[in-house]
């Protein structure tokens, strides 16, 4: 019996982005250098397929650093921590390897400036996520706070007398984050912010891959992690690009088949964390079920890479 025939539009960009090869990169030469045991505060980035094959090699990841033995080595993780998280560290006398992206420092330090200039620092982003909580942390309580939307923005009530700024997660909405940066620039005339948005270049490039395949899509599929930010951005940004039936998958195994019955397009991305043996095993099991036409949908090329702790370069 012949299989039905199908249209599957692979974006690109897709998959793991610069600041999550590095991190993964340090997990794996520390492991190399120093041997097992090597404790990861938090999943180094949020994929659990990433995080099981580093643990089968050694590393043993914590929530907090209590967990963290004396005389243990620790890595946090590509999402940030709050500046008390080094000190701790430092204070215990552990040894350790900051994992954070890059691109995630530079917001850090775009607030420490702001608040050295004595601005009230607004943050866009998500309640709870790794990365809100760690930039939050690198101020003083009560001198940075969290907007998650448009209309949080629209209510928020600064302090009097003082300038606001704004920063932003790196893996937000990029249209949501807009909105919100619109609605504030409308009530505060000398709103200060970064010269480029803080939301990372490999966020924006997915989101944009995403909108241009889902148009056209009957099905969109997004590979990541429930935890991961960017990813349940990838499918909020399908569904408002016009591919109403648009869900996020861990692994080939959450596909629930039934539901494809009419669908003669399906799209399929994934996010920063996801690495792309799992888009393989995602078109291997599309294979098993139809007769699968691949057309890849590229909207940018990338060639960001970063440098790795200079203890692991040698």
């Amino acid at each position: 019996m012949s299989k039905r025939a199908i249209t599957i539009l692979l974006a690109a960009p897709r998959g793991f982005c610069a600041g999550v090869d590095r991190a993964i990169q340090i997990v794996e030469l520390a492991l190399e250098r120093y041997g097992r045991p090597i404790y990861v505060r938090h999943e180094i980035v949020h994929n659990r397929y990433v995080v099981e094959g580093l643990e089968r090699r050694g590393a043993v990841f914590v929530d907090e650093l209590d967990q963290v033995p004396d005389g243990g080595r620790v890595i946090f993780s590509a999402h940030g921590v709050a500046k008390s998280v080094p000190e701790d560290a430092r204070r215990r006398g552990l040894e350790f390897l900051d994992a954070t992206c890059p691109l995630v420092t530079k917001v850090h330090r775009e607030a420490e400036k702001h608040h050295a200039k004595g601005r009230h620092v607004v943050m866009l982003g998500h309640a709870g996520h790794p990365e809100a909580v760690g930039t939050m942390g690198q101020l003083p309580d009560g001198q940075i706070t969290l907007l998650q939307s448009a209309a949080e923005a629209a209510t928020f009530e600064p302090p009097e007398n003082t300038q606001i700024a704004y920063i932003t997660q790196t893996t937000l909405s990029v249209d949501d984050t807009a909105a919100a940066v619109d609605t504030l620039s409308k009530r505060f005339s000398d709103l200060a912010g970064p010269r480029k948005g803080d939301i990372c270049y490999a966020t924006t490039n997915r989101q944009a891959a995403v909108k241009a395949i889902a148009p056209r899509c009957d099905g969109l599929f997004v590979i990541g992690a429930p935890n991961s930010s960017n990813s349940r951005r990838l499918v909020e940004v399908a569904e408002s690009s016009g591919c109403a039936y648009s869900r996020l998958i861990q692994r080939a195994g959450d596909i629930v088949w039934k539901d494809l019955g009419n669908c003669d397009c399906i799209g399929i991305s994934a996010g920063a964390s996801a690495p792309e043996i799992l888009v393989r095993e995602v078109l291997d099991a599309f294979r098993e079920h139809y007769d699968v036409r691949v057309e890849e949908i590229t909207t940018a090329r990338e060639d960001m890479e970063f440098k790795l702790p200079a203890e692991l370069r040698s």
